[in-house]
């Protein structure tokens, strides 16, 4: 299938894109280049905003109802912006050591909270946890919802929603969860599929590893889209995680899939270039960029959902 790149921004690690129908753009951020983007779908502009620490994710964000600006996770905590660029306001802290943990996935769920899933980045580590900030009350509270990970990625909902899915990147696994959006409950964990692990001995270029899995996005018939970083793919899942679909990706390292356009049809996959190998980044000239399939998809994704706030809470601490 054929691949364009969205604008000619290239990021060191792109990630959390999400899909704003209103203004016909996509946002995303750059965890390495500590940044957060939006490029407008028709011509491709793209506004760089440099930030002070390392994005992990941000989402749109509404105060009382209304759209207002956008909620972002950075390694020193979750933010609040109201204006592109403008002044970043903490609201909440995540209880992790930053000196060797990260916020990195995350994403609204469908009543406004605002869930962060972190990285455990000393080798081997198994301390990362999924986190969830409620700002519908004043002040923002944090729940930690479960812990154990390596590196906790593809965070998604069903469209009932009554199911939750994430992936923990370094065991090749995706689980779902059974959850209850009233009062925010999750059951036991069940594995959706277990990818093989990488072999000991693979190098980048080699056939025999087919990634790992990355973001990713849910469509309308609760198919589960996911990135596979090094596997140089994206992969459709049944709800009961059988692979639908693979489509060879143009980058060896995608990171994350979202659904957009007009009639949110249109597969986009962010993609990563830093620590990649030099002969890799001469073979895949696109790794870094945004990723736009030329062809639509069949089942368009779900809308995104905004963090939700009663009211701003005023105040700088970036």
């Amino acid at each position: 299938m054929a691949w364009r790149a969205l604008g000619s921004h290239i990021c060191e690690l792109g990630e959390s894109p999400f899909w704003q129908a209103a203004e016909n753009r996509l946002y995303w951020v750059d965890i390495a280049g500590r940044a957060a983007l939006r490029a407008d779908a028709a011509t491709g502009a793209t506004e760089r905003w440099s930030l002070p620490a390392e994005p992990g994710c941000m989402a749109p964000a509404r105060t009382a109802g209304k759209p207002d600006g956008w909620v972002l996770a950075l390694r020193s905590g979750i933010y609040r912006a109201r204006t592109w660029g403008g002044e970043l306001v903490r609201i909440a802290t995540l209880p992790y050591d930053p000196a060797h943990e990260r916020a990195n996935d995350g994403k609204c769920d469908p009543l406004g909270r605002f869930w962060v899933g972190t990285r455990d980045e000393r080798p081997g580590g198994n301390a990362a946890g999924m986190y969830c900030i409620d700002a519908r009350g004043n002040p923002a509270k944090v729940q930690k919802m479960w812990d154990g990970a390596g590196t906790l990625n593809g965070l998604a909902w069903s469209p009932e929603p009554d199911t939750l899915y994430s992936a923990d990147t370094p065991t090749h696994r995706i689980e779902v969860r059974d959850w209850s959006a009233a009062d925010n409950r999750l059951g036991p964990p069940r594995t959706l599929h277990q990818f093989p692990l990488k072999p000991a001995h693979w190098q980048p270029g080699e056939t025999g590893y087919g990634g790992r899995p990355d973001g990713a996005a849910v469509d309308m018939e609760g198919n589960y889209w996911c990135a596979m970083y090094e596997g140089g793919r994206v992969l459709q899942l049944s709800p009961g995680g059988e692979v639908l679909q693979e489509i060879a990706t143009p980058a060896a390292c995608p990171t994350m899939v979202c659904l957009g356009g007009p009639e949110r049809r249109t597969l986009l996959v962010t993609t990563a270039r830093h620590g990649r190998p030099a002969v890799e980044l001469e073979r895949t000239p696109l790794a870094g960029c945004v990723l736009v399939l030329q062809a639509p998809v069949a089942v368009p994704g779900l809308a995104v959902n905004s963090f939700e706030e009663a009211a701003w809470t005023g105040g700088s601490d970036a």
